[in-house]
C-alpha cells in the first residue's frame, strides 16, 4: 500500500495542516475505487439498480418454471401459481433495491427489514426471489460498519431464519428454476417434460442444493464486508500514525525554537542586566564626582564606553545565533567577547563594588561551554550584587577548578542601602543562572545567608577534549 501525501506549497510550511494525508490517499486504488470513495452515494445506487436488473431477468426463468411445475402436477391446472410467484418476485426485487439505499446509514435495521421480506416472500409464494441476493449486501454493510462480535451474532441469527424458512416454505429455489423453467408446452408439438420429477414441491435434496447456494452467497457478502473493513481500520491507521508523526515533529520543531529563544533571552538578559547596570553606576558615579574629581569622572566615563562596547559586542555574538535574516540560524551559539575573570571583577570594582576575589587566574577547561557558563554565572552574581545591595561591605568570589569541575562561589555581606532591582527583581537571574548549570548536568545554589547577605555556588562539571573525564 502507498501512501500518498500533497507536497506543500513553500518548503517551510507545516506539512499535516496544509496537506494533511487522508484514507483516499492511503488506499489509492483506480479512478472508478477513488470516485467511489469520495461518494459513497453511487454504490448504493449502484447495487440497488443491479437488484432490480437481476430480478427483472430472474422473474422470466421464475415465471417459467411456476408454469413447468403445474404443468408437471406439482400444482393444480387451474391454479395461478405463475402469477403469485412472479408479483412477490417483482415486489421483492423492488422493494429489497429501496432498502438497500439505506444500508449504509442502517445496516442492521436494513438487515432486518430485508429477512422479514425473505421470510414473507418464501411464505406467500415459496420463491425468495432475488431477496438472497440483497440480505447478502446487507451482511456486507454489518460486517463493514460493525466488529467481529455484532457480525457474527447477525449472520447466525440470519442464517437460523432463513435456513428455517428455506426449508419448510419455499418450492421454486434455484434448483428447480434451472430444472424446470424450459418445461413450457410447446403450442406446435405435444408437451412432454425434459426431466422426470415425480418428488412432491417439498424434496430434500433439491431444498439443500438451494440451502447451498443462499449461504454461498451469504458468506460472501460478509468475507468482502470484512475485507473492506479491515482496508479501512488499516487505512485510519495509517493516516493516524502519519499525523501522530507529523505532531510529534511539529512538537519537536517547537520545543528546539523554544529552547532557542529561552536561550537567546538569557544572553540577552546577561549581557544587558550585567553591563547596563555597571554603565548606570559609573554614570552616576562619573556624574557625582564631575565636580570635585574631574580626573575621576573622566576615568568612569571611559569605562562606560569599554564597557558599552563590550556589551556590543556580546550583543552581536548573540544576534548572530539568529542567522542571516530569514533563514532558519546557523546554529552558531554566542560566546563571550572576553574571558578575562580579572578584567570582569574590575569593571564591578570600578563600578563601586569592594570585591575580595581569588582564583581569578585559574585556567578554564578548554570547552566553550563552560567557559561562557562561568563567565556569565559570574558576571550575574555580581550584577545582583550591584543592583540589589549597593553599598555592600565586602563581597568575596572565588573560582575553583578540580579535576572533575569548575566551583564559582560570590558571597556578599549584605546592602547597606536599598537596591534598584525593581523591588527584588524578577528572578530571572538566578533561574538563568540555573539552567546554564544544568544544561551542562551542574547545579546552582543561590540564597540568603543566615548572618545577612547573599551566597551563590556554582558547581559545573567539565571533560576533557575526547569528551571523557580528566
Amino acid at each position: 500500500m502507498v501512501i500518498r501525501r500533497a507536497t506543500p506549497a513553500s518548503a517551510g510550511a507545516p506539512g499535516p495542516e496544509d496537506a494533511p494525508l487522508t484514507e483516499a490517499q492511503v488506499s489509492g486504488g483506480s479512478p472508478v475505487a477513488r470516485l467511489v470513495n469520495a461518494h459513497p452515494w453511487i454504490m448504493d445506487v449502484t447495487v440497488a439498480v443491479a437488484i432490480v436488473l437481476v430480478g427483472l431477468v430472474g422473474v422470466i426463468f421464475a415465471w417459467q418454471a411456476a408454469v413447468g411445475a403445474r404443468f408437471l402436477g406439482l400444482y393444480p391446472m387451474d391454479s395461478e401459481i405463475e402469477r403469485t410467484v412472479t408479483a412477490t418476485w417483482l415486489v421483492g426485487a423492488f422493494g429489497g433495491a429501496a432498502l438497500l439505499l439505506f444500508r449504509r446509514a442502517r445496516p442492521l435495521t436494513v438487515t432486518a427489514l430485508l429477512v422479514a421480506g425473505f421470510v414473507a416472500s418464501v411464505l406467500v409464494a415459496g420463491v425468495q426471489g432475488v431477496l438472497g441476493a440483497a440480505v447478502a449486501c446487507a451482511l456486507y454493510s454489518v460486517a463493514a460498519a460493525h466488529g467481529p462480535r455484532v457480525t457474527w451474532s447477525v449472520v447466525a441469527l440470519v442464517l437460523v431464519v432463513l435456513t428455517a424458512a428455506t426449508w419448510w416454505w419455499e418450492h421454486l429455489g434455484f434448483v428447480e428454476m434451472t430444472l424446470w423453467y424450459s418445461a413450457v408446452p410447446s403450442i406446435a408439438e405435444p408437451w412432454e417434460p425434459a426431466r422426470s420429477l415425480p418428488e412432491p414441491p417439498f424434496a430434500a435434496a433439491r431444498r439443500t442444493g438451494s440451502l447451498l447456494v443462499l449461504h454461498a452467497v451469504l458468506l460472501l457478502g460478509v468475507a468482502v464486508g470484512s475485507a473492506a473493513r479491515a482496508r479501512r481500520l488499516h487505512a485510519q491507521d495509517l493516516v493516524e500514525r502519519y499525523r501522530a508523526l507529523a505532531r510529534e515533529r511539529d512538537q519537536s520543531a517547537a520545543l528546539a525554537r523554544a529552547a532557542e529563544r529561552a536561550h537567546i533571552a538569557r544572553e540577552m538578559h546577561d549581557v544587558v542586566a550585567h553591563n547596563v547596570s555597571v554603565m548606570v553606576s559609573l554614570a552616576d558615579g562619573a556624574d557625582a564626582a564631575f565636580e570635585r574629581a574631574p580626573d575621576l569622572s573622566r576615568d568612569a566615563v571611559r569605562q562606560i564606553a569599554r564597557t558599552g562596547r563590550a556589551a556590543l559586542g556580546d550583543m552581536q555574538g548573540v544576534l548572530g545565533a539568529l542567522g542571516p535574516a530569514g533563514g532558519e540560524g546557523d546554529g552558531r551559539r554566542a560566546e563571550p567577547t572576553e574571558v578575562d575573570l580579572s578584567t570582569l571583577v574590575e569593571r564591578f570594582e570600578a563600578a563601586g563594588v569592594p570585591v575580595r576575589a581569588t582564583g581569578l587566574d585559574t585556567e578554564l577547561p578548554a570547552d566553550t561551554s563552560v567557559r561562557l557558563a562561568v563567565v556569565r554565572i559570574l558576571g550575574e552574581a555580581l550584577t545582583n550584587v550591584l543592583r540589589h545591595a549597593p553599598g555592600a561591605s565586602s563581597v568575596e568570589v572565588s573560582v575553583r577548578r578540580t579535576a572533575t569541575t569548575v566551583e564559582v562561589e560570590v558571597v556578599d555581606g549584605g546592602g547597606a542601602r536599598p537596591g534598584t532591582g525593581g523591588g527584588g527583581g524578577t528572578g530571572r537571574g538566578v533561574v538563568g543562572m540555573r539552567e546554564r548549570a544544568a544544561l551542562l548536568g551542574g547545579h546552582v545554589e543561590a540564597g540568603p545567608r543566615p548572618g545577612g547577605g547573599w551566597r551563590v555556588h556554582a558547581t559545573l562539571p567539565w571533560t576533557d577534549e575526547k569528551g571523557g573525564r580528566p
